[in-house]
C-alpha cells in the first residue's frame, strides 16, 4: 500500500476503499501481463497514470449513483468508480465491454473488490436497450468525441439531467469542433490531475442538430 498516500492523498476515502483499490492493481497488473488492458509502457505508474485519472471522475459528479462506463477494457474509469461507490455503500457502474477476456477481468475484479458494478459482454450500440437509464456516461481512451456523443444520445433523450464525463488528451479541441458540426450541448473543460495538456470534458443537455 506504500504507493497509495502519494497518488491519491487529495482523495478522503476509508481503509478499506484504499485495501479495494490495493486489490484490485494488485489483480490488474497480475492480468495485464497476458492480456491487453492497457499500454504496456504505462503499467509501471499504475497508481497514478490510471487509478488517480479515474478517480478524477468520481471527484467531479461525486453525487452521480447510476454510471454507465463505455468501453470499460481494464476498469478505468469503471472499476475504479465502483470501487468508490462500495465505499459509501450506494450507486452502481454499468460497466459495457464487448471483448470476453476483458469482460472476464472486469467479472474477476468485481468479486475480488466488491466494487458495486455489473459488466456488460455487448456492443456499445446494444447497452441502451439494456440499460434503461442512467445520471452519468464515462469513457477513457474509446472513441473520437463525435462518436461518444452518438453512443449517449439515447440515455440523453431519457435523462436531461445526463452529464458525460470523458477523458480526453492535447488534441481534445479538434474533436469538439468536430462535434459542434452534428451535435449541441454544454461543456466544462476540467484540467487533468494527471496528464499535462489533457482534459476531462464534462458534457450536458446533448441534443442532435437538425
Amino acid at each position: 500500500m506504500s504507493s497509495f498516500p502519494r497518488a491519491l492523498s487529495h482523495l478522503d476515502v476509508s481503509r478499506e476503499t484504499k485495501d479495494r483499490l490495493d486489490t484490485f492493481v494488485a489483480l490488474f497488473q497480475k492480468w495485464a501481463k497476458t492480456i491487453n488492458l492497457v499500454a504496456p509502457s504505462t503499467l509501471a505508474e499504475t497508481w497514478n497514470r490510471h487509478i488517480v485519472d479515474s478517480a478524477q471522475i468520481f471527484a467531479l459528479h461525486p453525487g452521480a449513483r447510476n454510471w454507465v462506463d463505455l468501453g470499460s477494457g481494464g476498469g478505468f474509469p469503471g472499476i475504479v468508480t465502483g470501487i468508490l461507490l462500495a465505499g459509501i455503500g450506494d450507486g452502481w457502474v454499468h460497466l459495457v465491454e464487448s471483448n470476453n477476456k476483458k469482460a472476464a477481468f472486469l467479472r474477476r475484479a468485481i468479486l475480488e473488490t466488491g466494487a458495486r458494478a455489473s459488466v456488460h459482454a455487448i456492443r456499445i450500440e446494444e447497452a441502451p436497450a439494456i440499460i434503461e437509464r442512467c445520471d452519468a456516461i464515462s469513457a477513457r481512451a474509446l472513441a473520437d468525441l463525435d462518436l461518444l456523443m452518438e453512443f449517449g444520445l439515447p440515455w440523453a433523450e431519457r435523462n436531461a439531467d445526463l452529464r458525460f464525463f470523458l477523458h480526453k488528451g492535447r488534441d481534445y479541441q479538434r474533436e469538439i469542433d468536430k462535434a459542434l458540426g452534428r451535435w449541441r450541448f454544454d461543456l466544462v473543460k476540467h484540467a487533468s490531475i494527471v496528464e499535462q495538456d489533457s482534459v476531462v470534458l464534462e458534457l450536458s443537455n446533448l441534443s442532435q442538430k437538425p
